[in-house]
């Protein structure tokens, strides 16, 4: 759950500090007052692209923070991955956009990298842009989409594909025509005596720079052992002397009084522990051979490996397995017919694996589109639609369309109006209808996740609307517990005025189910619609004023009156009226 967002001098805002709230959070505000500004900046913590275009005027840098109740195992596993160490229940963000272009990022005050956000922001929060088309992306989107909701894994499918995929390539690598064949041979065999020849070992570069940096710097370093040498053990202060005479002393004391009898054992150990050193550094520095041969040697060996890697590498272990990868290809050259063979009956055995999981894939998003398409029919007919939404599976398992992530292809497809075809969605439906179908559909989604992470989604609570909402009051911020909930149940779901081309009875609709999906779910969203507005558990304005010749934004909280007003505005304009007001307490009342 997002618990703070702070935006300093990005575009507009100056500097704003919004502490969110559990449930539905509403943001509203006049036109061009900065709001889809502070769902920008949530989005460059989510991982988006940085423009220095979006730093303030005037100003060096652009800082965007937010902090996360995020009390999750998967984003745990993801900060250790990456070296950072995890807060208590919480994770914060921080992103630095400079004039010059230069951004950086950080992690728990720790430095990180955009691609680390990427990774955290499905576990963390969810963005639905204004008319985003959701069902108007790319093959593999679409598809994905269906997975997450199925969830459905393709690793075993990928790992079959890749399988299936290495052995078709080596069979082509064998069936070239002569000409090419020869021409790899030549180059094969070029390579493995570059490679072989040069009598590799593991780990050899870096054992050799370190024998480099003592050759290079032999005096010092023998000096430096030497110097340790004597104060350790041979000079007449040094620490063995030291502790001997130290021993002798307590000794004699020990026989007055008994408590220092146990620091004589103690003190000899140290002394045996020193010694020890001091023996080791003599017999290191007597060691040290300042032969500018041997250096020559040495840097030549280096110089020798730094080619390899260049050219095979980038690390030494890689040229290597390149080393035994061609050597393996030319036993298969010269075992040509007797390989193929082989080779051709395990890429009969690998296609039959490859067919057998993706098929298995196939059948769970079958079934899993069925589903979603009777769960968002019944959603988006809530929204004050009648429609008819169908999820559409297709591809045959003919080879031509094996893939990564198997050979199906989806499809949504909707009608708007009784009696139409059905149509891709993109193309079917207008901005209004596009707005519910999208929240319709990631509201289902939502849901399927949310059942399989052990809690309610938000259709299954159509039908108990009269339950208290399980999640902590509004206002007040959740805690890192949570009860068990899964990093889904936690995400956070930011709707960017989703509420663009409807109205009326449609608008109502929308603000009803962003108030049940906010019963699992931290939703926040912008609108500019009292009738959705009305719904809100926490509400907040966003107004621009001007000070000090300078545009600025701001956020704040609204209490039980300043809501009433905010409202009343929305319906009726900057003029308030006796009518506005009365309607705007009583769609507050009924709606709470």
């Amino acid at each position: 759950m997002l618990l703070e967002l702070r935006v300093e001098n990005y575009a507009v805002i100056d500097n704003v500090a919004v502490e969110f709230a559990p449930g539905l959070n509403l943001l509203t505000g006049e036109t061009g007052a900065g709001k889809s500004i502070l769902i920008d900046a949530l989005a460059l913590l989510l991982g988006d692209k940085a423009s220095s275009d979006a730093v303030r005027h005037g100003t060096e840098k652009a800082t965007v923070s937010a902090v996360f109740d995020a009390d999750s195992p998967t984003i745990a596993a993801i900060l250790e991955a990456n070296g950072i160490d995890a807060e208590e229940g919480q994770i914060i963000l921080r992103r630095e956009i400079a004039a010059s272009g230069k951004g950086r990022v950080f992690i728990n005050n720790q430095p990180a990298t955009v691609g680390v956000l990427k990774q955290l922001a499905a576990h963390l929060a969810v963005i639905h842009a204004q008319n985003a088309a959701v069902l108007a992306f790319d093959a593999g989107s679409r598809l994905a989409l269906l997975d997450s909701f199925a969830a459905a894994d393709d690793a075993t499918v990928s790992k079959a594909f890749d399988e299936w995929n290495q052995v078709r390539h080596r069979i082509a690598d064998l069936e070239r025509d002569e000409h090419d064949r020869l021409r790899l041979l030549d180059l094969w065999n070029y390579q493995r005596k570059e490679i072989t020849g040069a009598n590799l070992q593991p780990e050899e570069d870096a054992k050799l720079e370190g024998e480099k940096r003592v050759l290079a710097n032999a005096e010092r370093v023998r000096t430096a052992a030497m110097s340790a040498y004597d104060a350790l053990y041979e000079s007449n202060t040094s620490a063995a002397g030291s502790i001997r005479a130290a021993t002798r002393q307590i000794e004699e004391l020990s026989r007055f009084d008994e408590q220092f009898r146990d620091a004589v054992p103690e003190l000899e150990s140290a002394r045996i522990t020193i010694e020890d050193i001091g023996a080791r550094l003599r017999d290191y520095a007597e060691g040290i051979d300042a032969s500018p041969e041997r250096l020559a040697e040495v840097e030549d060996r280096l110089a020798a490996l730094d080619r390899l890697k260049r050219k095979y590498g980038p690390k030494l272990e890689d040229v290597t397995a390149l080393g035994e990868e061609l050597e393996r290809k030319l036993n298969e050259m010269e075992n040509k017919d007797e390989v193929l063979g082989k080779l051709r009956a395990e890429l009969a055995t690998a296609a039959e694996q490859y067919l057998a999981a993706a098929r298995g894939l196939s059948r769970q998003r079958y079934e899993a589109a069925r589903q979603l398409e009777k769960l968002v029919e019944s959603e988006v007919n809530e929204l004050a639609m009648k429609a008819r939404f169908k999820v559409e599976v297709g591809g045959a398992d003919e080879e031509g369309n094996w893939t990564a992530r198997g050979f199906d292809q989806v499809q949504y497809l909707i009608s708007a109006n009784p009696g139409e075809p059905l149509g891709p969605v993109d193309e079917i439906a207008s901005g209004g209808e596009l707005s519910r179908v999208m929240l319709a559909l990631k509201t289902s989604v939502e849901t399927g996740q949310t059942k399989r992470s052990g809690r309610n989604g938000a259709g299954a609570l159509v039908s108990s609307l009269g339950a208290s909402p399980s999640l902590p009051a509004s206002g007040k911020k959740a805690g890192s517990r949570n009860g068990g909930r899964s990093s889904i149940s936690q995400r956070t779901l930011v709707f960017d005025e989703i509420d663009s081309g409807i109205g009326g009875r449609a608008a109502e609709a929308v603000g009803k189910k962003l108030k049940q999906l906010s019963r699992t779910k931290q939703v926040l969203c912008i609108t500019h619609l009292p009738q959705i507005a009305s719904f809100a558990d926490q509400h907040y304005l966003i107004e621009k004023r001007e000070s000090a010749g300078r545009t600025k934004t701001s956020v704040r909280p609204l209490d039980a009156d300043e809501r009433t007003r905010e409202i009343a505005r929305m319906m009726s304009g900057a003029k308030l009226t006796e009518t506005s007001l009365k309607h705007a307490e009583q769609m507050l009342k009924e709606n709470r």
